[in-house]
């Protein structure tokens, strides 16, 4: 089989001959990924060293700052951070012309022909609104102004919407986005809260997804555990985690079984920080022979910064290894 059609008959839960790999560092990935060009009237500006900070300003006007040059930072200002009023008059990135999409759709077949599985990526609503509004004004938004909070929400998810049909035309064979929706033991937002103003949004760019044949691929970070399946019930069919551990292995397992699929290194903050290269290939061999056990359900995963992480890579080696190892060949489906 091909890298494509290992990852598709995974995503079926029909049996593999290996669990998919989607790793770094110089191991195994069976995914390629494309995206957009900017939009004609994109703000961007790169980032820039201003001494004491890093700033940098994003496709929407928001500007971004950070200490050093590893990490992500996180949004200073908001495009429309200093009044509603600002919406009105906002013009949106134009997203929606083909040309933006041309090379994504020349990559798309280059790497089909060299046999990989095409992820194309694109933005969701909750990001692309919190960076507009900057984050602790967005939280304050939610519990105030709901009503304001889901107009700007639609608006952003009817133009990604129309972003997920250009890629689906470029070929690909999934989208990926992602938002960072919890704390280290809680989500942002009531789970309540999250299904009135934010599933809807979920619901509309899965069932565009779904209605071109393409899985949905979504990252988020921290503990979402309570609104997982909503995400499953929504279409969400992989998630991507770097902290599978918060929720419990077992857990993932026993509800999400042959249902979603698991993208993750092994987590980097419970066990790689170990430094203990027991534990970690136990965990790697847990999360295979656990998430992986229903003719599909687990995709190993390497975390792309070290640095951030503090760690020598040797530790994510060790990872990577061992899901080779307890992969290959993937282990016999239940039931």
């Amino acid at each position: 089989m091909t890298s494509r059609e290992i990852v598709h008959t995974s995503l079926a839960f029909a049996g593999p001959p290996r669990i998919p790999y989607g790793m770094g560092g110089g191991f195994p990935c069976d995914l390629r990924g494309v995206s957009r060009k900017p939009a004609p009237n994109s703000r961007a500006r790169p980032w820039t060293n201003l001494g004491a900070y890093w700033e940098m300003t994003d496709e929407c006007g928001n500007t971004w700052r950070r200490l050093e040059d590893v990490t992500k930072g996180e949004v200073h200002h908001g495009v429309i951070e200093d009044g509603w009023h600002l919406l009105d008059s906002y013009e949106f990135p134009k997203t929606d012309g083909p040309q933006l999409y041309e090379e994504a759709k020349a990559r798309t077949e280059e790497y089909h022909r060299e046999g990989f599985f095409v992820l194309g990526h694109v933005g969701w609503p909750f990001n692309t609104a919190r960076y507009m509004r900057r984050m602790e004004v967005f939280l304050a938004d939610v519990a105030a102004e709901p009503e304001r909070v889901r107009d700007l929400l639609q608006r952003i998810a009817d133009i990604l919407e129309v972003e997920i049909h250009r890629l689906a035309d470029c070929g690909v064979d999934g989208i990926m986005s992602g938002e960072d929706w919890g704390t280290q033991d809680r989500l942002l937002v009531h789970p309540d809260t999250f299904r009135k103003l934010f599933l809807p949004c979920f619901r509309q760019l899965c069932g565009a997804a779904h209605s071109r044949g393409l899985s949905v691929w979504f990252h988020s970070c921290g503990h979402v555990t309570e609104v997982l399946e909503d995400w499953a019930q929504a279409g969400i069919n992989v998630c991507q985690f770097d902290q599978p551990e918060l929720h419990g292995i077992d857990y993932l397992a026993e509800h999400f079984g042959g249902r979603l699929h698991f993208w993750s290194p092994v987590d980097i903050q419970k066990t790689l920080q170990t430094r203990d290269p027991l534990r970690i290939e136990r965990a790697a061999r847990e999360y295979v022979e656990k998430l992986g056990s229903f003719g599909g359900g687990f995709i190993a995963g390497y975390y792309g910064s070290n640095e951030a992480l503090g760690l020598d890579p040797k530790y994510q080696e060790i990872a990577c290894r061992a899901f080779m190892k307890y992969g290959d060949p993937a282990p016999p489906r239940r039931g």
